[in-house]
């Protein structure tokens, strides 16, 4: 007889970082650009401000990508809140597909209308959760300096967050 198959269970760490990823958004990437760059590396509550005061069209479309991730946050992790410890580190637009019409004119021609949509990438970072994976040693260190035989960074980089 063969012995009974034990289901493997991986262990769910916890995440530091989540992440949300907005797909083909009807906006243009240079006007959803020019809004990311101004909330990037800020904290959460700190970019909800400046989006809900900031007079672009692109800012609606981020509010609720930065919104979502802080949703998902608070679902997929132990967390109760976002504080001032949680950090947009990483938001980005690419360029997506371009949604190609024919507008009718006059004596049966037309034109073309091009509408340009973006990617758009949004990654919150918990600093209180990367201390406590950092600490459980589930990270590697940051160097000061990089040699050439540079070892595996993070995914971003805070000038008040060095480690040794």
């Amino acid at each position: 007889m063969k012995p009974k198959r034990v289901p493997y269970v991986k262990k769910k760490k916890k995440e530091h970082s989540l992440k949300v990823y907005g797909r083909n958004i009807c906006l243009s990437t240079s006007k959803a650009q020019r809004v990311i760059d101004q909330i990037r590396n800020r904290s959460y509550e700190e970019t909800l401000m400046i989006l809900e005061l900031m007079p672009y069209r692109a800012c609606y479309t981020i509010f609720k990508l930065v919104y979502s991730v802080a949703a998902n946050a608070i679902h997929n992790t132990q967390l109760t809140k976002i504080g001032p410890s949680g950090i947009i580190s990483r938001i980005e637009s690419h360029k997506a597909t371009t949604v190609k019409k024919l507008k009718p004119r006059a004596r049966g021609r037309s034109y073309p209308i091009k509408r340009s949509t973006s990617h758009i990438y949004v990654m919150l970072t918990d600093l209180e959760l990367l201390e406590e994976y950092i600490s459980n040693g589930y990270c590697f260190y940051i160097e000061d300096e990089p040699s050439i035989n540079t070892k595996p960074k993070l995914p971003f980089s805070f000038p008040f967050f060095k480690i040794k």
